[in-house]
Order: structure tokens, then sequence, then C-alpha cells
């Protein structure tokens, strides 16, 4: 023990200290750690493999997962597994196998199960545990696998797949990223304790087998399909396709993403009837509406951005690299007459400026240069955050946006929920998860509070679509004031019960059930760019078919999302007993129950060795994610121990195949902007310094168009600078491009009175853009700034 001791001294740069026994008896934190040996005999990785055969029919999506562990040790053993799920996922059922033996799980409250499962380990039973810590993090818990034993654990979820802009998208999620928390052992509510978990160090690799493979079934021709994520061998063929990974790509680091697009972007609209297969069974309906889209000449009005940054260790890297880019598209796309500020956090939090900016590019440059004093470091305290941003003062003449840029890895949604659906009031708020594996239920989750969207980046190459996307959604929402009207058709238990203003091109979608014969009509009626919009659905012509048996329990998830929304509003647990009871009425894991499968035979004595299965770091997310060696601790305290985030994470010892490398010590450089600015905003002789250090910066800015839409130019905000990166001095200058009827530069005319020399290389690379098709001749003007 004394050389393992010194092993870990060296690993991490910290000493003995005399305390050693007082920290161990301490309350211990629940921060991620990284994995380290533990006892000789013991299997230290119990997860063989995983895989997801997806089965897409129309817009539902069936999956089966299937994970198997493995006992390759000595002893008998407890795994528990913590991994990642869809957060629109419908789990209704599980199945354990082993060997011949083949259980069906049941549905019980989740502390019920939870003993059901403490007692059959107890008495030497093998069992599974399925719960929910998370609508998208899931815990899998197998006791008393003997050694040699194979354990197979099932379970199947259903999931609506709803397109945005004619695009679905299909995620099948990877790994759970490191949460930082600062809850503790005794502080932690049960549905915590998922983040003390152990993570292998950056570029070991996954431990385990992780495939996916899809079959899809659209009823539609398919047009276009592309895997954002892996390397995939993919069959279209007509409205079918299959997908699955190429030979020798590893997955389970990183979210399989999937978007494929419908001949002449079709979407699947329409009405869907499920009768029960009794007489006495409730009966289901599932409407989707496409709207027309959005108007591309819709009179823009100014707006505020508020830009909540995070630049913790977790974002170091790839992620805050992303970031950058991500803000220089941003900002770059905003008018003069719009304005913004920024905000970044980590354990704490900055701002660009106590009041916001107006939009010019010289501001734009300024917030720039703040953005790129920073390189990540530190933990992620999101909430006070939120709440310093919401607290800036506003300009009342102005529509105000939020634009929360994060991984998302932290473990207080409840609380970012709650205080942006409190504080908001009329604004909206646009969420950007950047990453290969974000926290989809924060992100998500905030979008849906603050009325706004959701948008995951998962590198570089998306940045400019999904800031065109942003743009163009602010600039024109879809649908507003909508409303559903059912005559002659007796539905009740509705949901949503009320829809908000759609801002994406996605159909209006609403679930529910009905009485008697499907007949009458449902209206869908609201407001567009154009005016009103209506859409009436004849009932009557919809057949109801026994085999749309997913639409129960889609509606039954829904419904338990909305009452966890109302919960979250209400603090507490307001709508457990409501929660539980659909649960169990509809066999579905909730936050309040759970999935338990028992194999009477005793098999063991009852002795027992847990592991926690390590999981792979995810790709592109640094060291620094679990933490760095800021707070110097006892080597004695520090077996399976780790520093996470800002807090230092104690847990079971886990066997790695070698020691992950210590984090990197991240360095803040001194922020541009103190908390003592004035007022006014004017930039600080400290200010000024560090402008002068910074790095070159360039800002491309669309100031007018013709012949096409301004949001369609500003989409190429990224592939105009990349094309002007060979001007050289600083200075400004305006640039006229010239765009035939094909949307295709023919020429590009300097504007008299720039101080910037635009050479032949330049104009070379802008002939290569394309705007796409306007109809007719036009122009892009822009004004560049390189400071």
């Amino acid at each position: 023990m004394a050389g393992l001791a010194l092993a870990l001294a060296a690993l991490v740069g910290l000493a003995p200290s005399a305390r050693a026994t007082d920290v161990a008896a301490s309350d211990k934190s629940l921060s991620p750690y990284f994995a380290l040996p533990s006892k000789e005999g013991v299997e230290a990785f119990p997860l063989e493999a995983t895989r997801s055969d997806v089965h897409i029919s129309g817009v539902i999506a069936n999956v089966i997962v299937k994970q198997r562990y493995r006992n390759r040790g000595k002893s008998t053993i407890e795994a528990l597994y913590v991994f990642p799920g869809s957060t629109r996922a419908a789990v209704h059922s599980m199945v354990m196998t082993i060997g011949s033996r083949i259980i069906r799980a049941k549905i019980n409250e989740r502390d019920a199960a939870r003993k059901i499962y403490e007692a059959a380990k107890a008495e030497g039973k093998t069992a599974s545990l399925l719960e929910q810590q998370r609508p998208n993090v899931f815990q899998m818990a197998v006791a008393n696998i003997l050694p040699g034993d194979v354990v197979e654990v099932a379970f199947e979820y259903a999931e609506l797949l709803v397109p945005t802009s004619g695009e679905y998208e299909l995620v099948v999620p990877g790994v759970v990223g490191p949460r930082y928390t600062t809850a503790t052992e005794t502080t932690a509510g049960a549905h915590d304790r998922f983040t003390n978990v152990p993570y292998l160090g950056k570029g070991t690799g996954v431990p385990f087998d992780w495939d996916v493979a899809v079959h899809l079934d659209a009823g539609v021709p398919i047009q276009s399909m592309k895997v954002m994520s892996h390397k995939v061998d993919q069959r279209v063929d007509g409205s079918r396709a299959e997908v699955r990974l190429a030979d020798g790509e590893r997955g389970g680091d990183a979210d399989f993403v999937l978007r494929y697009a419908l001949r002449g972007a079709a979407v699947s609209s329409g009405l869907l009837l499920f009768p029960g297969h009794e007489p006495k069974d409730e009966k289901f309906f599932l409407l989707m509406v496409q709207p027309p889209k959005a108007l591309d000449d819709t009179v823009i009005p100014p707006r505020e951005y508020v830009f909540i940054v995070d630049v913790s260790g977790s974002m170091h890297g790839f992620p805050i690299d992303t970031a950058k880019n991500l803000m220089n598209d941003l900002l770059s796309g905003l008018r003069p007459q719009d304005k913004f500020n920024i905000m970044t956090f980590s354990g704490g939090n900055q701002t660009l400026s106590e009041k916001s900016l107006s939009a010019t590019p010289e501001n734009v440059v300024k917030g720039l240069r703040f953005m790129s004093a920073f390189n990540g470091g530190g933990g992620t305290e999101i909430v006070p955050a939120l709440k310093r941003a919401l607290a800036m003062p506003s300009d009342p003449a102005l529509a105000r946006v939020f634009v929360p840029v994060t991984d998302g890895y932290v473990s207080v949604e409840q609380e970012c929920f709650e205080l942006i659906r409190n504080n908001l009031g009329k604004a909206n708020l646009f969420s950007f998860g950047i990453g290969s594996n974000v926290n989809r239920f924060l992100i998500e989750g905030m979008a849906r509070a603050g009325l706004g969207e959701p948008f995951i980046v998962l590198d570089s190459n998306m940045v400019a679509k999904e800031v065109g996307r942003l743009q163009a959604m602010i600039a024109s929402p879809a649908l507003t004031r909508v409303k559903v009207d059912y005559r002659g058709f007796d539905v009740y238990d509705v949901e949503p019960v009320a829809i908000p203003d759609l801002f994406a091109e996605k159909p209006v979608v609403v679930f529910g059930k009905y009485r008697g014969d499907a007949k009458g009509t449902i209206t869908v009626s609201g407001f567009t760019g154009k005016g009103r919009f209506e859409q009436v659905v004849d009932v009557t012509r919809v057949t109801p078919d026994e085999d749309h048996e997913a639409l129960p329990i889609l509606w039954a998830r829904h419904k338990i999302a909305a009452l966890s929304d109302d919960q979250q509003i209400r603090n507490g647990e307001s709508q457990k007993d409501a929660i539980t009871k659909l649960g169990l009425r509809y066999s579905l894991m909730t936050q309040y129950t759970s999935f338990v499968a028992v194999d009477e035979r005793v098999r063991a004595d009852g002795k027992i060795e847990t592991v926690n299965q390590p999981l792979p770091m995810p790709r592109g997310v640094d060291n620094t994610a679990v933490g760095e060696p800021a707070v110097a601790m006892p080597v004695t305290a520090m077996s399976g121990m780790g520093v996470g985030g800002g807090g230092v994470g104690y847990g079971r010892g886990v066997v790695s195949p070698s020691a992950p490398p210590p984090p990197a010590k991240m360095i803040m450089r001194k922020p541009l902007v103190r908390e003592s600015r004035g007022a006014s905003g004017a930039t600080t002789k400290d200010e000024e310094e560090s402008l002068a250090d910074a790095p070159t910066q360039m800002v491309v800015a669309v100031t007018s168009v013709t012949g096409i839409d301004i949001g369609v130019a500003r989409a190429k905000v990224a592939q105009l600078r990349a094309a002007l990166a060979c001007m050289s001095g600083t200075g400004t200058t305006e640039i006229e491009l010239v765009l035939d009827a094909a949307g295709k530069v023919v020429a590009v005319k300097p504007v008299a009175g720039g101080s910037l020399t635009l050479g032949a290389g330049c104009i070379d690379a802008l002939r290569k853009v394309s705007f796409g098709a306007g109809g007719q001749p036009g122009s892009v003007r822009l004004k560049v700034i390189r400071m």
C-alpha cells in the first residue's frame, strides 16, 4: 500500500498528510473520479458489450438496447453501469437472460424496486435493476454475477421523431459526460448519486464493444441521409434504409447522430389512431400538422442578445475552440441596431460590459477578444451565471434573447429550469450544446423553459449551419398563436394543453385520448408572416390501427414530461403521485418507477464485490472535465479517488489498464473587463492594454443584400471569413459581392474608402462562395474589420 500511495502522489502531484484519517472520515464528495487500482481478482470491466437496434417506421422509433456483462474474475460481483438515454425515450420493458433462463422484469415504485433488488442481492440471487437518474441518464445494477457468468439485460423504448426544417434526427447517446457537482454523500438525493462514477483518461479508449444498427422504413422515398458522428456502412433503397457502424469503427465515446430528409422535403404529417386491443381499452390519437415555411422577407425588429458561455474545465480544448468559432459567427451575424453582451462562467463569472453594447464591428471585435482570453478551467457554476445574466439591466425598446453555450456537464438541471421559467418574462432562450456528447436534458430543457429552441453543435463544421438556423428562427417564427379545435371528435387528456409559438419549421404535435368512434374534424390554426394559417383534418378518413400500439406509451411519456416540468416550477415533489401512477399503469420507467428482474434461484453466498463500470472520456473532452489538482489532499485518503471539477470525488476502486495522465493545469488569462467598470461601458486602461496584447481578430458582417434573403447571407459568414483570411494589415473596408440568379459570386467590388487590401487570392476564394438560387441577380455587401 505504501508503494501505491507514492505512485498516486506522483500522479497528481500531492503530498502525504497527517490529516488523512480526518479527511477520510469527512463527508465525501460525489464528483466524478479517475479509475484507479482495486482488489486483485475482482473483474474491473464487467460490461462486455452494448448494442442498440433501432427500427424506425414513419415517425416512431422502437429501440432495443442489449447490455452483456461477463465476470472474468474470481469473486462474485455486482456491476453498476451509468449510461445515457434519449431525452424522449419511453422505456417500457426489460428482460434479463442468464444462460437459457429468461426473466422478465416488473415495474415497481422506485423505493420498492430497490428493496426487492437489495433483498435478492443479499440472498445470493442474480438480479438486475434499471433506474432513471435523469430523463437522459439511467443506471443499471446487476447483482450476483458469478465467476464465468454471462448476463444479458435488454430493455426497449419508443421515441417520436419530429422533423425540423424537413430534416429528421435520430440520436443514440454514447456516454454520460462527467457532471460537475458540489453534492456530498449526505446532501445528495437518490437521483444525484450517479455523478460519483469513474472515468478513464483521455485517449484510453472505450473498454467495451458499442454498436448501433438502424432499420428505417420512412414510407416516403429518402432523399438524403448522413451520420454526423461515426463512420458507417449504409444502404438506401427507396423509402427503406439500413445503417450500421463500419468495420473497425469504435463507438461509445460520442453520440450516434443520424439525419435524413425525405424526397421533396416531405414530412410525415397527419393523424394516427390506436383503438386499443380490447373494447374497453383506452383509445389514443397522435396528430402532426406541418405549417408553411417562414417568410424570407419578414421585417426583423432589433434585439438584445445576452450570450452566457461556459469556459469550465470540461470545455477545455475542442469544446472551447468550437464555442469561440460559434461566438464569432453569432456576433458577426448581428446588425448594428442590435445589442449584445457576453458573460463567461466557470467557478465564477465575468461580463464583457455592465450594459449591452451596440453590435458595431468594433464592439464585435471587442467581444471576440474578450472570448479569446479563456481556455477552459475550473468548475461549472451555471446557476449563479444565469441569475446574474437575468438580472442585467435591459433596454425596454428591444426584444431580449438569452443564448447559453455549454456542454451541460452539471447536475443542477432542475434549478436551471426553475430559474429560467420564473425570470424570463417575455424573453426567449435559445440554448447551444457544444460537444460530441452533451447533456441534452439540460440543453433541451433550458430551451423549453425559455420558450425557445435547442441547438447541438457536434463539431466546428456545424457552426455556420446552426448559427444560420438560429438567425432564421428569430427573424420569422414559423407559427404563432397556435390553436387546435375539435368538432365532433370526443377527445380528452390532450397534451400539450397549450402550444407555444413555433420558431423552427417543424410540425405541431398533439397527443390525446378519444371516446367513441373516430369521427369529426381537427382544425389547427395560427399566424405566419403571410397571415392566418389553417389546416383541417377529417378524422373519418383515418382508419384506427392496432399496430399503432406505441401511441399509449408515447402519450404517457409526454404527459410525464409535462408533469415533471410543472413539478420543477412548483419545486418539491408535487406531481410525484401522478407520475408514479402513470409509470405503473403504462409500464414506464420514470424518476419514481423502476424495472427490477430477479432470478429466484439462490446462486451465491451473499459475499459480493461491487464494481462501478469505468466510462470512457467523451470524445473531444479533456481530462480537466474530471478536474484539476487545485486542492492538496492526503494520499492515504485517495483509494479510488480523483479530483473532480472544483470538488474532490471519492469512489470505489477499479482496475485501470494504465493510470490516466495528470489533468493539465489550466491558466486563465487576465480578464479583459473588470467588475469595477462604470455604467457607461467605457473601455478601461487595463482593458486597452489587454486588447493591445490580444491576437489579431477579423469580423465579417453582412450589412445589406438584394435578390436573396439576408439570413441566407449571414449563414455564409464563416465561409466568407475563411475566404478573406488572406487579407493583410489592419483596418476596415467594405466589399460588394455581385451575384447571378443562381446565387454565385460573379464579381467582387471593393468599396472606395476601405483601408484593407483585397488581393487576387481573396477574390478567387470569394468567387467560390455560393448563396443559392435567389431567382434573380443580387448582391451582398460586407463590412470587414481587422484589428
